[in-house]
């Protein structure tokens, strides 16, 4: 219905246009050859002078010859013109033509649509774009550097990455363009789910609506087209909807409207460690109240190296076991040199039972149940794995100015630009199945220390025909820490562990403040000095 209202749109502004151009031309013929004053005209010799007579010939000679040259290349004009209107004239009995061997009918051919062709034409066009983009499944790329990230939405908020220098993770003044796509992408997912389907015609249904939107995630690919994930509650706990559309530049298409159960979705979080009891005691602290109290699908794999501190960890986890009568974990002690790749590559392989979920986490990460859901929606074994994008608090103390005015962690846990920034260079949170993991080849073990790790692992999926799902994430925070840079560390780590310290005390413009603090201190106290003293 929408092709032929096009046409037919079409054929109108073409009649149109040939309309206008003819009385154009007409409009500009008469004007051309009526008489008009000249301003450029010379004052013409007085007819009693000694040569007024010829003079004044010679002048209208002279006009009349112009006139004749213009006039002539008018014409010239307006047949070139002709032989362009009689070409697009010959091009629509064309279209015509063919709609009429297609058994459209000579004018119905027009008002109703195009032709079967024509339409198998778009189809063939829309089916092209979309085995083209990296929907179905993963494309291998050369690097990380060749990455589209996704972007995240909910009905109140766009979280996009900046990678410039201001790193900006705030909402963006979004265009209204993309907004509202954004909110038709949305009115279709809705339709969608509303649309009675055969099977479920005699049951009662739940109705959709915007209070059921959890998230939504989409990223463009230029030369092929924009892909939507958009995520509703079901109608059972642990239920979701999952829709996927994408808009080929054209019309937007469903891909897929499928229902996900996460209830039995076994989540393993490894938690490679060492020392740094107090650290531990705040994750189980998060751990308890996220995973045990609201959640209650998680198993926990600690992998500790050394002995030095292990039994007060040991103690935080027998704690939580009896008062929160939780059986679910799994201690690893390794008397060796930390390695984070080798503690979570030896926690993921320690797992025995059925395919699981693996969820790679530091000590220092902070994360809320709605994080778990979307690492659940995110990874499908043999499909896809989710690299989420988590936000990384800056140094508190400068943030806040002082100690103790510092408010509790949850209450720090904002996404502005003053707070922290999106860590779109880290790759070490991450949610994917034990199956992938093994099949791709798990971590170097024989990288030591800090960092490195994880990248090399995540050029692997790259490489791969998996889909790598990379979006900001507003439930994953990165808490600060003091870091320390061995002198162990070769030096490029060292360069890395250094590159991430610094960007972790404060905004560009916060450290800017504190590297000229002196230089304002000082305008301040001119200033203090200039001022007139009030008389009391």
């Amino acid at each position: 219905m929408m092709l032929r209202r096009g046409l037919l749109a079409w054929v109108s502004r073409v009649v149109l246009l040939l309309v206008l151009l003819c009385c154009c031309f007409s409009l500009i013929y008469v004007l051309a050859c009526s008489p008009r004053a000249d301003e450029n005209q010379v004052t013409l010799s007085r007819a009693n002078g000694p040569t007024g007579n010829e003079g004044y010939q010679a002048l209208l000679q002279e006009r009349e010859e112009q006139h004749r040259h213009y006039i002539s290349s008018l014409k010239k004009q307006i047949s070139q013109l002709k032989e362009a209107l009689q070409e697009r004239s010959e091009q629509l009995k064309n279209v015509q033509g063919s709609l009429e061997r297609a058994g459209a009918g000579p004018v119905a051919g027009l008002l109703d649509g195009m032709g079967e062709r024509s339409h198998t034409d778009l189809q063939e066009f829309l089916r092209t774009q979309l085995n083209r983009a990296e929907v179905h499944s993963g494309t291998k790329l050369a690097s990380e550097y060749a990455m589209v990230p996704f972007e995240s939405f909910t009905l109140q908020k766009v979280y996009q990455l900046e990678t410039g220098l201001t790193r900006h993770p705030e909402e963006k003044p979004i265009r209204k363009d993309k907004r509202d796509e954004l909110t038709e992408t949305l009115e279709k997912a809705l339709e969608a789910l509303n649309t009675p389907e055969d099977e479920d015609k005699t049951q009662r249904r739940h109705v959709y609506t915007t209070s059921d939107f959890t998230e939504g995630i989409y990223r463009t690919e230029k030369d092929k087209g924009t892909l939507y994930e958009l995520t509703f509650k079901g109608n059972q706990n642990h239920e979701f909807r999952r829709l996927v559309f994408f808009r080929p530049f054209g019309p937007v298409m469903k891909v897929k409207n499928e229902r996900v159960d996460t209830s039995n979705m076994l989540i393993n979080i490894i938690v490679p460690l060492a020392k740094r009891t107090d650290k531990f005691r705040q994750f189980m602290q998060n751990f308890r109240e996220v995973c045990i109290r609201k959640d209650g699908r998680i198993h926990l794999t600690v992998v500790y190296f050394g002995r030095d501190q292990v039994g007060e960890v040991k103690g935080i986890l027998e704690n939580t076991s009896k008062e929160m009568n939780f059986k679910n974990f799994t201690f690893i002690q390794l008397n060796e040199e930390f390695s984070r790749g080798r503690g979570l590559d030896t926690g993921a392989r320690a797992w025995k039972g059925n395919n699981i979920l693996l969820f790679f986490c530091d000590v220092d990460i902070y994360f809320t149940v709605e994080f778990l859901n979307s690492c659940r929606l995110n990874a499908q074994p043999g499909k896809k794995v989710f690299y989420p994008i988590l936000f990384s608090q800056y140094n508190p103390g400068l943030i806040y100015g002082h100690h103790d005015s510092i408010p509790p962690i949850d209450q720090q846990l904002v996404i502005k630009k003053d707070t922290g920034f999106w860590r779109d260079f880290g790759f070490g949170m991450t949610c994917q199945y034990r199956s992938d993991f093994i099949n791709i080849g798990g971590f170097d073990v024989e990288i030591k220390g800090w960092g490195g790790e994880d990248v090399h692992l995540y050029r692997k999926y790259l490489h791969s025909n998996l889909m790598v799902v990379r979006s900001p994430s507003r439930g994953l925070f990165h808490l600060w820490h003091e870091k320390h840079c061995a002198d162990e560390l070769t030096p490029e780590q060292y360069r890395m562990c250094m590159q991430s310290k610094a960007m972790n005390e404060a905004s560009h413009g916060q450290l800017g403040m504190l590297f000229f603090r002196h230089e304002i201190e000082a305008h301040l106290r001119k200033q203090k000095q200039k001022s007139p003293v009030k008389k009391t």
